[in-house]
């Protein structure tokens, strides 16, 4: 289960250009994880790096705590 911090919801909303709200953002990165192949899923050092082409994001989520720490657009 992944955990949040109430800076991150407006971290994600930024990177990503959006305005969701808490609920739609958690509805999204759950969307989005579940729908990653496992290969798209990296750990370097204590961070998780999952990528998806189709959301054309990347999510960062610290491995210990599974907390999200940022979400990227990805370059095209």
């Amino acid at each position: 289960m992944l955990c949040y911090t109430e800076l991150v919801y407006g971290r994600i909303n930024k990177k990503l250009s959006i305005a969701l709200n808490k609920n739609e953002i958690e509805n999204l990165l759950l969307k989005v994880l579940q729908n990653t192949d496992e290969k798209d899923y990296v750990k370097i050092g204590k961070n998780y790096y999952i990528s998806n082409l189709e959301h054309n994001i990347r999510v960062t989520v610290n491995s210990y705590t599974f907390r999200v720490i940022t979400v990227y657009r990805l370059e095209k």
